[in-house]
């Protein structure tokens, strides 16, 4: 199982160090040492944790719907021709790029700073690890 030093945590998790060491601190995320003496989480306990601190962006469209992937966000780009265009989103930490109809991007109103949410069904999945 591969730990992470508490400055990896914190930049895996997106806050400072000094943050994850006052989570050690108070007991809500479990760290131990390695054999250098410093502390360190366990793979799987930071990716627990990660999910229990994930922060989800209200979906503010109704209805049920197939796809799970959802990412609420702000358009922060769009370039458009006459045909087809390229939305550029920023939803929490992700960066969502949508290629669609310029049509499309008209009769959505989609330009910066409009709240908007993108839905991926994908048949394929892409995973690496370092």
């Amino acid at each position: 199982m591969p730990y992470f030093r508490l400055s990896e945590a914190a930049r895996l998790l997106g806050v400072s160090d000094d943050t994850v060491r006052r989570w050690v601190d108070a007991g809500h995320l479990r760290a131990d040492s390695d054999a250098a003496g410093r502390k360190v989480v366990e793979g799987s306990v930071l990716a627990d944790f990660a999910r229990t601190q994930a922060r989800e962006i209200p979906d503010p469209t109704a209805g049920g719907r197939s796809a799970r992937n959802r990412f609420v966000g702000l358009v922060t780009e769009v370039v458009a021709d006459r045909v087809m265009a390229q939305v550029e989103m920023q939803c929490g930490p992700h960066r969502v790029v949508s290629l669609m109809s310029a049509e499309a991007v008209r009769e959505l109103g989609l330009e910066p700073g409009v709240l908007a949410v993108a839905y991926v069904k994908a048949t394929q999945v892409v995973v690496e690890t370092p």
